[in-house]
């Protein structure tokens, strides 16, 4: 099937493309077979404990070997440009969501697009490209433990920017057509996303012309918090009202979410900065996480080769990559996700944002558009977008 524009939506001062993406992706997955798919909930459970305990190591326990995976999987993907755009040569941002969430994490519709990133980054005069990560959401699934891994989902997001790169995927045409390629690509990532991000930079330095990591650190000691707090359950079994209710969204078992809304509330949200009511959103239009991406979350290179401007904002009170607390540096005087600095040697820019007050899942909190504000000025003060592309309007749906 060839990318097909499924509906376009102008509103306002913005002009956004559905497709569907077909792809082929290859990858030297991890084969774990030292541990079965969890079935049950209680399963769950007992793979949550194996993979948690202090002083072991989950993927290393159940890893055997690795093995080759290839297959053809169809992307779903959102791309966003303003209505006021010159359509030539466009600074385009691509958006990798992490757990627990879709593309909708980067323009979620609540409270008349307040909270939206794309509509901030649009106002700023970029295009955007979110897309369900493979195995989420409207993109194609796929076996949770042996399929669903690290190393072929970063595949699959080397073949999406080598296509858009090309111009074969872009706003308003269909498949195929090699007109309309961007000037500058920048990869934006959010938690599991970020780690994609990365893994991109430092395995394709030359892909991207600058990358952002939001709920971000290179810390992984504090996950197991983040795997416990969460109280995985199969997202097949999943009781929360709501959730999952998309007939296109069926996950078999290895597909784990979390159990409820105060879970919810626990993984991504700091207590006194966010509408209850956007708790309830989440959780209602929460995405799951597999088996084989808790296994292989840390299956990146330790450094990067990347050459252009790096990014990390994070908010101070982020658990899974600093533990609750990004500023508590153990006499060190840096902060959690700033120790992340050696990784990029060959960077020309760096920078690290705390945003205070904010737990994991940054967009959801009241002072989001802040941190959107952050990331912006970075990126223009670094070249990578001409003054005379700045869109002099206000973004409004």
């Amino acid at each position: 099937m060839g990318l097909c524009a499924l509906m376009v939506s102008a509103v306002s001062a913005k002009t956004c493309y559905n497709m569907t993406i077909p792809i082929t992706a290859t990858a030297e997955n991890a084969n774990f077979g030292g541990v079965e798919t969890p079935q049950s909930n209680m399963d769950v459970t007992a793979f949550i404990l194996d993979a948690s305990r202090q002083g072991g190591s989950g993927t290393e326990d159940f890893l055997t070997g690795s093995k080759n995976v290839s297959g053809r999987y169809e992307i779903s993907a959102r791309y966003c440009m303003p209505s006021t755009a010159s359509g030539n040569a466009p600074t385009l941002q691509i958006l990798t969501h992490g757990m627990g969430f879709d593309k909708s994490y980067w323009e979620l519709p609540y409270n008349n697009y307040n909270y939206s990133y794309v509509d901030y980054a649009l106002s700023r005069g970029y295009h955007t490209f979110a897309f369900d990560r493979l195995g989420i959401g409207m993109s194609s699934h796929g076996d949770a433990k042996e399929e669903i891994q690290l190393p072929l989902e970063l595949e699959s997001l080397v073949q999406l920017t080598k296509m858009l790169r090309n111009g074969a995927i872009h706003a308003g045409h269909g498949y195929g057509h090699s007109h309309q390629k961007p000037g500058k690509i920048v990869h934006v990532g959010h938690s599991f996303g970020s780690i994609l991000t990365y893994g991109l930079s430092a395995t394709y330095p030359d892909l991207s012309d600058a990358i952002v990591l939001t709920g971000y650190s290179m810390n992984s000691t504090f996950m197991p918090m983040f795997m416990a707090g969460a109280n995985l359950q199969q997202a097949r079994l999943n009781q929360s009202p709501g959730a999952f209710s998309n007939s296109g969204q069926n996950y078999t078992s290895g597909y784990l979410t979390n159990a409820d809304m105060g879970n919810n509330h626990y993984m991504f949200l700091y207590p006194g900065n966010f509408d209850t009511k956007l708790l309830e959103y989440a959780e209602k239009n929460k995405q799951p996480l597999t088996v084989g991406e808790l296994l292989t979350v840390s299956s990146v290179p330790p450094s990067s080769k990347f050459t252009g401007p790096v990014l990390i904002a994070t908010g101070s009170n982020d658990v899974p990559f600093c533990g609750g607390d990004c500023l508590n540096t153990g006499g060190t005087h840096i902060s959690i996700p700033a120790a992340a600095k050696p990784a990029f040697p060959s960077s020309r820019a760096f920078s690290v944002v705390i945003q205070p007050d904010t737990a994991h899942g940054l967009n959801l909190h009241y002072n989001a558009t802040a941190g959107y504000k952050e990331i912006a000025d970075f990126l223009h003060k670094n070249g990578l977008i001409k003054e005379s592309e700045g869109v002099k309007v206000e973004i409004s749906v």
